[in-house]
C-alpha cells in the first residue's frame, strides 16, 4: 500500500499550512497553483501551474490524485461535478461547496434547516434595496430603514464584495458587478464569533472551542480562543449549530461558521467557509490537533484528532504588510522577547494591508497572551519599534 496523494486546488497560505500538516503523516501533496511564486508553490514538491477555471486543466491535474480538496471556494460547481463523474473524490463535494460559493444558496438552505440568520433577501436594483430597508422598520416607525448590508452572492472575501450603504444612492455600486446581490440587515452585534468543525465522509465530526474574531477594516485581525466570557450554553449552541450545518450540507473537511453575537443574547450565522479558516489558525499551536491536520484526516477519511486546547488561552494575530518589508530582521527581537512565541510566515511579498503571516501565543493569563501577540505582530509589521 502506498501513501495517498492529496490534490490541492489553490496555492495560497491555507494550502501551504495544510501541506505542512500532512508532512508528518507521510501524505503526498500535488498542487494546482496560479503561479510558481504562490505561497504553497514555494514548499510543495509537485506543482502544476494552471487555471482552475479550465475543466481540462483540472482533469489533467486530478490524474494520479486520490482525493481533491481546496484552499478557496472559487472552482466552478459544474467542473467539480465533472471530476466526480470521472471517479475522483472531491471533498467537500459540489453539493456542499456551493453553499460557500453562493451566498444566496447558503441563505436559502440555512432558512430551510432552521438556522438563525440576519433578515435577508435577493434584491433586484437600488429601489428594491430601499424597499428591503423599509421592510425592517417596526410598524409605525419613521425613517428609511438604512443602513443595509449588500453582498454580491459570489466572489467576495475579506470584506471584498460587501458594502454597508446608508442610502438608495449608495446602493448602486454593488449592481455594477452584474451578479445577483443579497441584501441583509445590519446586525447590532456585541462581537463576532466563529465555530470551527471538521467532518469526515463517514460522519465522524469534532468541534473546536468557539472563538472571538476581531475585525479591522473588514479583515480578521485577532482571534481569541476560547471566546472570553462566552456563556457556556451559548457556546454549546454555536458548536451544535455548526455540527448540524456540516451534517445537513454534507460537508467533508473543515467548516468555519462565522457568527454574530447580538446584544439580546442570540447568535446569527454571518458566513460559511468550507476550508481551513483564519479563525482556526490558533489551533496550529493551541490545539492538540490543528484545523489543518484534521482537514487532511477528514478528506482521507482517517479518524479525526482531538480538537481540545493545550492551554487556557491562545491568541492569533495576523501580520499585515506595511511600510517595513524586511520582517526577518525583526525575528531577533521577537524571539528573544518571547521564547514561546510562534511565528508563521507565508512567503508572500510584503504589500500594505496584505496578510503575510500570523503569530500565535498561549498561556494562563489572557491579558498577557494578548499583549505578547499584539506586540509581536506590530513589531514584525514595523508599527511597534520597542
Amino acid at each position: 500500500m502506498t501513501f495517498p496523494v492529496v490534490g490541492m486546488v489553490g496555492g495560497g497560505q491555507l494550502a501551504r499550512m495544510t501541506h505542512e500538516a500532512g508532512i508528518p503523516l507521510g501524505i503526498r501533496f500535488k498542487l494546482l497553483s496560479d503561479t510558481p511564486q504562490d505561497s504553497a508553490a514555494q514548499v510543495v514538491n509537485d506543482v502544476v501551474v494552471g487555471d482552475y477555471r479550465d475543466l481540462e486543466t483540472l482533469r489533467a491535474f486530478a490524474r494520479g490524485c486520490d482525493v481533491i480538496t481546496f484552499d478557496h471556494e472559487h472552482v466552478p460547481t459544474e467542473h467539480l461535478r465533472a471530476l466526480e463523474a470521472d471517479g475522483i473524490p472531491v471533498r467537500p463535494g459540489p453539493d456542499a461547496l456551493v453553499h460557500a460559493q453562493d451566498k444566496g444558496v447558503m441563505r436559502a438552505k440555512l432558512d430551510a434547516i432552521g438556522v438563525p440568520c440576519p433578515r435577508h433577501r435577493i434584491v433586484e436594483d437600488p429601489a428594491d434595496v430601499a424597499a428591503f430597508a423599509r421592510e425592517g422598520l417596526p410598524e409605525g416607525a419613521e425613517g428609511d430603514g438604512f443602513p443595509v448590508v449588500l453582498k454580491t452572492v459570489r466572489g467576495g472575501y475579506d470584506g471584498k464584495g460587501v458594502w454597508v450603504v446608508d442610502s438608495v444612492e449608495e446602493a448602486a455600486e454593488p449592481f455594477r458587478a452584474g451578479v445577483p446581490v443579497l441584501a441583509e440587515e445590519k446586525v447590532d452585534f456585541v462581537r463576532e464569533l466563529a465555530a470551527n468543525v471538521v467532518r469526515s465522509p463517514h460522519g465522524q465530526a469534532v468541534a473546536y472551542p468557539v472563538v472571538e474574531s476581531r475585525q479591522v477594516n473588514g479583515v480578521c485581525d485577532t482571534v481569541i480562543a476560547p471566546a472570553p466570557d462566552l456563556d457556556r450554553g451559548l457556546a454549546l449552541q454555536a458548536e451544535e449549530m455548526a455540527l448540524n450545518i456540516a451534517k445537513e450540507l454534507g460537508v467533508v473537511g473543515h467548516l468555519a461558521v462565522e457568527l454574530f453575537q447580538t446584544r439580546d443574547g442570540r447568535i446569527l450565522v454571518n458566513e460559511l467557509a468550507m476550508r481551513p479558516h483564519n479563525s482556526g489558525h490558533w489551533s496550529m499551536d493551541g490545539a492538540i490537533t490543528s484545523q489543518f491536520a484534521n482537514h487532511v484526516r477528514a478528506v482521507l477519511d482517517l479518524p479525526l484528532g482531538d480538537p481540545r486546547p493545550r492551554a487556557p488561552w491562545t491568541v492569533m494575530v495576523n501580520v499585515l504588510g506595511g511600510d517595513f518589508p524586511d520582517m526577518y530582521s525583526a525575528y531577533l527581537h521577537c524571539m528573544a522577547r518571547d521564547p514561546q512565541l510562534k511565528i508563521h510566515m507565508y512567503g508572500k511579498d510584503v504589500k500594505p494591508g496584505r496578510k503575510v503571516g500570523h503569530v500565535n501565543t498561549y498561556g494562563d493569563d489572557l491579558d498577557d497572551v494578548l499583549e505578547r501577540a499584539r506586540h509581536a505582530a506590530g513589531y514584525l509589521r514595523g508599527t511597534i519599534t520597542e
